[in-house]
């Protein structure tokens, strides 16, 4: 994949996370913050636990921070997968956004 395509492909996700930010706010009471910097998306919990998503250029893949640990994702098969365990990124930040949320949280690719 070119960098080009690795960028669209991976803005794409930023952009889908920050949308299904706004739509959990107006549609639960979870409170996530999201704050975009560059090619980095911070959510921060009610409990000030935070998940943190960046864009590794050099290595075409984006990786997540959470309490749960950090996780490496690559696109592959029209899905970013996690390098080591194939899950994917969504049903992933979902899961790790649930735990530290303390409620049901849903992150989709849009």
């Amino acid at each position: 994949m070119s960098d080009l395509e690795y960028l669209d492909l991976a803005e794409a996700v930023l952009q889908a996370v920050e949308i299904a930010c706004d739509r959990i706010n107006d549609q639960t009471d979870a409170d996530v913050d999201n704050q975009r910097t560059g090619g980095m998306v911070t959510l921060t919990f009610e409990n000030r636990s935070q998940i943190i998503i960046n864009l590794q250029k050099p290595l075409q893949e984006i990786w997540m921070a959470a309490r749960a640990g950090g996780f490496h994702y690559k696109y592959a098969f029209g899905q970013w997968s996690d390098t080591k365990t194939a899950n994917e990124f969504f049903k992933d930040l979902s899961r790790y956004a649930s735990e530290q949320a303390g409620q049901p949280l849903l992150f989709t690719a849009g």
